[in-house]
């Protein structure tokens, strides 16, 4: 007689493991939302009570649509870089992914990447360390981006936001020989164990640990190197969806300028600024916290408005990226949590 019967899982007992789960991750959520409030000074709390009371929230709508969208589009950007890999995640797991990612970094930095690769593997089935060689080739990716970003910056903002801008890239100036030379030591650290690596690997490679090693850093390497082999047409596409992904970040600049009158006559150049001196903020603290919004206010100063105003909506624009990350990655955590084993299967592997 089959003993399928003795092996199929128990209702009830999946059940409770769910709803387990449930509290579990929900918990997680919460405590993120927790950690953000606790770390906001009396003065800031009020800071944002104020510009959450004054602003008109149409366009606070807007600015969140921004936010969700650049996200979107960056997981329609990483999906890209799998192709070469043989892997086809699914667009709502890489998104779902993206999301929780921003979120577990406004905890714990760089915390996210690694968790963005986990919850694909659990969702998608793809291996970790193939999606951690993508992860770091779209953070390379983004840095020279960036860097184009500041250079468009030096050649057509004018006045005291450029003069801003060459001081700020004057004064991190002071730090190149010391950063020099731990990048030279990097590299040759990281040119010897590559030589070290292809010299023992043939003798070592009988070994079943050294095996899973080697799995591992060959799934990485595949990863990093996924975007070398992208297809024409990928290629474009990437690049498209980098730009876009840029001019949505200063489009939510556009939309919250919008949504205060001392600052409604202010247009695409302003926000420009606004993204470049937030993004200083973003390195300053962690997830640009307390630093963010008054950095976007001595942005606003360069075009006269009044420290109130540009308080209010550097603390509504960062504050709105918050809730939306916060929201939508709290119900992903859940999602991810309660995905049934049936649908991992079904997904598409590398």
């Amino acid at each position: 007689m089959s003993d399928s019967h003795s092996q199929s899982p128990n209702p009830k007992k999946t059940t409770i493991g769910n709803i387990v789960k449930l509290v579990v991750f929900l918990g997680i959520g919460f405590f993120f939302i927790y950690w953000f409030l606790l770390k906001l000074d009396a003065s800031q709390k009020e800071a944002i009570w104020n510009s959450f009371s004054h602003a008109d929230y149409l366009w606070v709508g807007c600015t969140m649509c921004t936010c969700l969208l650049s996200h979107f589009v960056r997981a329609l950007r990483w999906q890209l870089l799998y192709e070469p890999l043989g892997c086809r995640p699914r667009l709502n797991s890489t998104f779902g992914s993206v999301v929780v990612a921003y979120l577990a970094n406004l905890a714990f930095p760089r915390l996210g990447e690694v968790l963005r690769c986990a919850t694909l593997r659990t969702s998608d089935n793809i291996p970790v360390e193939k999606s951690l060689g993508t992860v770091v080739t779209e953070r390379c990716v983004d840095i020279l981006a960036f860097g184009v970003v500041v250079l468009l910056g030096l050649l057509f903002m004018y006045g005291q936001a450029k003069e801003w801008l060459v001081d700020v890239l004057a004064t991190k100036s002071g730090s190149l020989p010391g950063i020099a030379v731990a990048g030279g030591v990097v590299l040759v650290v990281i040119i010897g164990g590559v030589l070290l690596y292809r010299l023992l690997r043939p003798r070592l490679i009988n070994y079943k640990a050294f095996r899973k090693i080697d799995n591992i850093i060959q799934g990485g390497v595949g990863g990093l190197k996924s975007i070398f082999h992208l297809k024409p047409r990928s290629i474009v596409l990437f690049i498209v969806y980098s730009c876009i992904i840029y001019l949505l970040y200063i489009m939510g600049g556009v939309f919250i300028l919008q949504a205060f009158p001392e600052t409604v006559g202010l247009g695409f150049g302003a926000a420009f600024v606004v993204y470049l001196f937030g993004s200083v903020g973003m390195t300053i603290s962690q997830g640009g916290l307390g630093a963010y919004p008054v950095l976007v206010w001595q942005a606003l100063a360069l075009y006269g408005i009044n420290e109130t105003t540009g308080l209010a909506a550097g603390w509504l624009l960062w504050g709105s990226q918050q809730v939306i990350i916060i929201v939508v990655g709290v119900a992903y955590i859940v999602y991810f949590s309660l995905a049934k084993k049936a649908g991992n299967r079904n997904s598409l592997m590398c």
